[in-house]
């Protein structure tokens, strides 16, 4: 079992070297080796940290991680060669002569391992290096280039901003050092807890080891092991936290441009939207809404009235999101400048002199949000925006970005006290600016929830902020990278996060627009946007065909929000994200790694979305192993097979799982504040057991808090034949007067409710009319479509329970 590890021999040079005693603790392990110390702290039976630092150098990084260990009941045995902690669901074996680790299953199975290197110094830099499994595939790494399966590639964090990044572009935007090792039916997951530049290398140049660095700093990482890869994120998530719950207009369709003004132009874009037809809940204002430039302020031409121009858009329904960029520009009587300033809230050079860098609105200072009173300052800065009713705010060029892409390592940042370099500094330069927005505006806005998108971060930003891929180009390519990039980062936690529709550097053709829409409609943070001297990239803006494909792709992702907000619900309570890459449930299926089928995802549960390009009608693809239906026509395929698939350019190739619980709204209107009181309860024919958990609250404020929600569980239970609607959980008034419903696959013909107080006659239901607007025969001349019409359940709010029940 353990015949990896070197029999007593130590490699000169490299390694921790031997351990000279050990002391224990109510949480592990404090170890002396002549080079290092290491400190074993198990947090649950499922995670470990490993800490390894030199005598009496702690380099640690504060912000991420935000529990400390439980009281854990492990035993630990010091056998003569080796000491071992074990856990209910692991143990650590750590050979003394070596201070080699291994990990291992309950039952003895070698999860992971040391390579003879162990962890080993290079002058500051820190690396571990871990033996390559038989077969071992690598995901995660949030957002990160490259396949599904990192494994043969080596990747580097360090915040950066890439303007037009190629498909292979690395390093991104935001940071999170998290990945997940699959081998032999096992998974495990190591987050490196270390804020400087890191490199990961999955066996890129070798084929021995994989590796985890940083530049300086401390080796400190958790290792994570489950039976499965959603509860791996779960404890990850566990560790760096949990969003908080988003407002729910944030989850409609967001539209953005560099840059939309003047004012008159804006109020413009929402009359078209609304007199369109097309639902949309946000209006983005990029950074000529500024006077120069300038955070806190209004061009005084463009934007002369703003207060009257949000009163105009919210008066058709529409939410405002705001740019803000951390540059503060060198102007004397500019209020920022002038306080940050005089309050010593900039960053410095070693000499105490301010960092200028160029930027937008020209030569800049920027805040040093390792700072306290700094962060407590921009905090309260926001006022000048929630005076106004603004509850969206959108951090960019947070990295930090400033022309020339050179920003000096020397600089200093505070670090709470703790005083280092930008070398520490920056990769969680913008997840501090993040927390600060949304510290303060969700102080300032009394009681609503504020929307933060954000473009840096590390790991743990999911707590504050969502996060976008930064400036992707109009490309098939990029369309396809894009939803690999926030499955990725779905993987690392960040649940909420979502790429620029259309491309944002260069010019969509028509069809590519029509693809990218279909596309987000099945991402989280679904957004619009196109860059400077571009054309148009609204979704009438090419032509007819196009505007009717995003009409209907866009009243869809409506009618799916409840659906849509019960997962994101779902997310704050177990970190599982809504767009989930098939290696989350399908962990074991080598075709998933396919780079023919790696760019497909479960959108929840059960929604299986097959993206292909703009130049294809037909594609190949690949239905995971189970029973699956199309959604379009309810046809039915088994799973664990590859097929060719028509996909002309007005269908996207979708999926549902067989036994799928899917809620949706019976129709879509404006914005996800007018969604009707009707609700359809979508169910799917299957062999398995299954519930789905429909939230509902007032999506704008804290009151769910405090029990002002409204909880209801959705059982699906085949083997018995009923459909149960739970007793209600909290205390909301639902929004919902009448259920529909629809049922997709069964055979039965007659259903009672509550054992026979009332009947309900359905022959089928047939998915076709929120994706098209022409007659379904008219489309598919071989389509057999069950017209009847469904009967329907008053639903009343009471906590009663509903059974739909039938004879198999």
């Amino acid at each position: 079992m353990l015949s990896s590890i070197k029999e007593g021999k130590k490699v000169d040079g490299v390694g921790l070297g031997s351990l000279l005693r050990y002391e224990q603790n109510d949480f592990g392990l404090k170890c002396y080796t002549d080079i290092a110390i290491y400190e074993i702290s198990v947090y649950t039976d499922h995670i470990v940290r490993i800490h390894i630092h030199k005598e009496d150098e702690i380099n640690t990084n504060p912000y991420s991680v935000i529990v400390k260990p439980e009281q854990t009941n492990f035993t630990f045995v010091d056998d003569g060669d080796f000491l071992n902690i074990s856990t209910a669901a692991l143990s650590l074996k750590i050979q003394k002569c070596t201070s080699l680790f291994t990990f291992l299953t309950a039952n003895g199975e070698i999860i992971n391992e040391d390579d003879t290197f162990g962890t080993s110094y290079l002058g500051e830099q820190v690396t571990t290096y871990k033996k390559l499994q038989e077969g071992e595939r690598f995901i995660g790494l949030g957002e990160k280039t490259g396949p599904l399966d990192r494994r043969g590639h080596g990747y580097t964090h360090w915040n950066t901003d890439y303007f037009g990044y190629p498909e292979d572009g690395d390093p991104l935007y935001c940071s999170t050092p998290f990945y997940m090792g699959l081998h032999h039916q096992l998974a495990y997951g190591i987050f490196l807890d270390n804020s400087h530049k890191s490199h990961f290398n999955f066996g890129a140049s070798n084929r021995r080891f994989s590796s985890f660095s940083a530049d300086s700093g401390d080796m400190d990482y958790y290792f994570i092991h489950h039976n499965y890869v959603k509860d791996i994120i779960s404890s990850y998530t566990y560790l760096t936290g949990r969003m908080e719950l988003p407002p729910i207009w944030s989850m409609g369709y967001q539209q953005c441009r560099y840059s939309y003004y003047p004012d008159k132009e804006v109020v413009n874009l929402a009359r078209t939207f609304r007199e369109k037809e097309i639902p949309a809940d946000v209006i983005v204002l990029d950074i000529h809404y500024m006077d120069n430039y300038k955070i806190f302020t209004w061009d005084k031409e463009k934007f002369s009235q703003p207060k009257e121009m949000l009163e105009q858009l919210k008066d058709l329904g529409f939410h405002v999101v705001l740019m803000c960029d951390p540059g503060i520009k060198i102007e004397e009587g500019y209020a920022a400048y002038e306080e940050a300033k005089e309050q010593d809230l900039f960053l410095k050079f070693p000499d105490g002199s301010l960092y200028e860098g160029e930027v937008w609105p020209g030569w800049c200072h920027f805040p040093d949000f390792t700072k306290e009173e700094t962060r407590e300052w921009w905090r309260e800065k926001f006022k000048a925006y929630t005076d106004l009713e603004v509850d969206g705010f959108w951090n960019d060029m947070n990295e930090i970005a400033t022309w020339g892409q050179k920003l000096p390592d020397l600089i200093k940042f505070s670090f709470e006290g703790d005083e280092t370099t930008a070398r520490k500094g920056r990769n969680v330069y913008g997840f501090l600016m993040a927390k600060s927005t949304f510290e303060g505006t969700k102080e300032l806005l009394n009681g609503k929830r504020p929307f933060v998108l954000t473009r840096a971060g590390f790991s743990g930003i999911q707590r504050y902020a969502a996060v976008w891929t930064g400036d992707n180009t109009a490309t098939d390519e990029h369309m396809m990278l894009g939803t690999r990039l926030v499955n990725s980062m779905g993987l690392t936690g960040i649940a909420y996060a979502g790429y620029d529709v259309g491309g944002f550097v260069g010019n969509a053709r028509e069809a590519l627009f029509a693809r990218w829409i279909q596309v987000g409609a099945f991402s989280p943070f679904f957004r619009g946007h196109s860059n400077i001297n571009t054309r148009d990239s609204e979704p009438w803006a090419y032509g007819e065909e196009v505007e009717e494909i995003s009409r209907n792709y866009i009243n869809l992702r409506y009618r799916l929000l409840p659906y849509i907000y019960s997962l994101f619900f779902e997310a704050t309570e177990t970190g599982i994200p809504l767009s989930r890459s098939l290696a989350i449930d399908y962990t074991h299926e080598a075709k998933v790694y396919d780079e023919l089928y790696h760019n497909q995802y479960l959108f929840g549960p059960s929604i299986l979305v097959a993206p292909v390009v703009s130049t294809k009608d037909i594609t190949k693809l690949y239905l995971p192993e189970g029973q699956w239906y199309n959604l379009f026509t309810d046809q039915f395929y088994q799973g664990d097979q590859e097929m060719l698939f028509e996909c002309p350019i007005e269908q996207l190739p979708l999926f549902v799982k067989a036994s799928a619980i899917i809620p949706m709204a019976a129709e879509a209107r404006s914005n996800t504040q007018d969604l009707g009181d009707v609700l359809e309860v979508h169910i799917y024919n299957g062999k398995e057991a299954n519930s789905f958990e429909l939230y509902e609250d007032d999506g704008e404020s804290y009151d769910h808090i405090n029990g002002a929600f409204a909880k209801r569980e959705i059982t699906y239970t085949p083997e018995a034949g009923t459909i149960t609607i739970g007793k209600q959980e909290g205390d909301l008034k639902s929004s919902y007067k009448t259920i529909k419903l629809c049922l997709h696959g069964f055979e039965a013909e007659s259903y009672q409710v509550n054992d026979g107080e009332a009947s309900l006659h359905i022959k089928g239901y047939r998915f076709i009319e929120p994706i098209s607007n022409f007659d379904p025969i008219e489309k598919d001349p071989n389509a057999v479509v069950q017209v009847e019409k469904l009967k329907t359940i008053e639903f009343d709010n009471k906590e009663e329970l509903i059974t739909i029940s039938w004879t198999n």
